[in-house]
């Protein structure tokens, strides 16, 4: 797949300001897993209504969609190390609430949905920030293994952080927050004092065109677009990890304990792969390795719909996360170096609408699919299709599946068209 290099002799650890930034998204990960933990299990209590448990899906997605164009603006145009210590601060006042209305047993479902919102608006400033700030980090030969290392942050925090939160929810969900608050303290700490070197924006007035740049740069950049999109699509066809319970009880027949065994694997193909992403550079052919990456996900996704043995869905669970790794290390290394820096918070607010918009719309589609034709029907369906657009994208974006290096020439990137919508 790739070689190390001589670069790889270069540590991540011997750049302060990525490892400040590093410990400051374990912390913030870990917080907000144990948050969601005792948020849904503390709205579950007091309604007793699956649907409730929806809606606090629901107060994050309206504005991780909504706000993202004037998000990726704001991330252009203002200190993005800022923008990331806000939305932090104002995560944490609204945990401190969670938490003091927890421990003084005044708290009711609107004031929970109303302080998950709030914490869906920071989230939504703070995401393109936070994606934008990486590329200044580290040397962009070594922002693949950089992506890589933070994204281990966040499976690390996926597997660990629910345990961690449902074993302290013993003690009363005030418990949970105020640790999810510390967390969020530290990160916010760290970020405080983080070394950032930004080039002084150039302040532009928020229009329609300004706010939709991002969507024009993506339109004008065959090999982002393909990168984006493909993503959009792969997830969205690829959705078998929301009928985990299904599989669990009805083809696997295993309780509780299989169905958290399943949940983990993919998180636990994806942390080992990102150990190894970390200390290897991937220097050649890496369209080639992000198509056959997304191929093994479907690949992955196929072998999981027709098993009917636990170890063997397991395995390919643990495969689907681990080539999900891959691709998507690839795939945001190459947006964010093809992209100017002056350009990337815009660009990644548009990425983010894409990711959050699949996650959402491909749970939703497989659940529609698993009530037509049946769970299995439904996996392999959606493992098929992301075969298909696999080979569909190979054809539509030939300089992307020739694409041999994570930094484009400039002769690699396409002019830019006319500046207009």
């Amino acid at each position: 797949m790739s070689s190390p290099s001589p670069v790889t002799t270069d540590s991540l650890f011997q750049h302060p300001a990525f490892v400040q930034f590093w410990f400051a998204r374990i912390a913030s990960s870990f917080g907000f897993q144990m948050l969601s933990v005792a948020v849904g299990w503390q709205i579950y209590e007091i309604t007793g209504r699956a649907f409730d448990l929806g809606l606090i899906g629901l107060v994050q997605f309206i504005p991780s969609v909504l706000l993202a164009l004037p998000a990726g603006h704001v991330a252009d145009q203002f200190e993005r190390r800022r923008i990331v210590l806000l939305g932090q601060i104002v995560e944490l006042l609204a945990i401190v609430v969670l938490a003091a209305l927890s421990l003084m047993h005044a708290v009711h479902e609107a004031g929970i949905l109303i302080l998950v919102f709030a914490i869906g608006v920071a989230k939504a400033f703070e995401f393109p920030a936070m994606q934008s700030m990486l590329p200044a980090l580290v040397p962009p030969p070594m922002l693949a293994r950089a992506m890589a290392v933070n994204g281990s942050a966040g499976q690390a925090a996926m597997i660990m952080g629910p345990a961690l939160g449902g074993l302290l929810y013993i003690a009363g969900p005030g418990t949970v927050y105020v640790v999810s608050g510390v967390l969020y303290l530290i990160a916010a700490t760290l970020m405080s004092r983080l070394r950032y070197e930004q080039a002084p924006p150039r302040r532009e007035p928020a229009t329609l065109k300004t706010l939709f740049a991002g969507v024009h740069f993506i339109r004008q950049r065959p090999d982002v677009l393909g990168v984006i999109s493909l993503d959009l699509f792969a997830v969205l066809l690829g959705g078998a990890t929301a009928l985990l319970p299904i599989f669990a009880k009805d083809v696997l027949h295993t309780g509780p304990w299989g169905l958290g065994l399943l949940r983990a694997a993919p998180a636990v193909g994806a942390l080992l792969m990102s150990f190894w992403l970390a200390r290897h550079n991937l220097e050649r052919r890496v369209g080639t390795i992000m198509f056959a990456s997304v191929a093994g996900f479907g690949l992955a996704t196929l072998v999981f719909a027709v098993s009917s043995t636990l170890w063997l869905s397991l395995a390919a669970l643990f495969a689907l996360g681990a080539f999900d790794m891959v691709s998507m290390v690839i795939r945001g290394a190459l947006v964010q170096l093809d992209t100017p820096d002056d350009m990337r918070g815009r660009v990644s607010a548009v990425n983010a609408i894409f990711i959050n918009t699949s996650n959402q719309l491909g749970e939703f589609e497989s659940g529609l699919l698993a009530a037509w034709i049946g769970a299995i029907n439904a996996t392999l369906l959606g493992g098929i299709g992301t075969l298909v657009v696999v080979g569909l994208w190979m054809w539509m974006f030939p300089t992307l599946r020739r694409r041999q290096r994570l930094h484009a020439e400039p002769s690699e990137l396409s002019e830019p068209a006319a500046d207009t919508l």
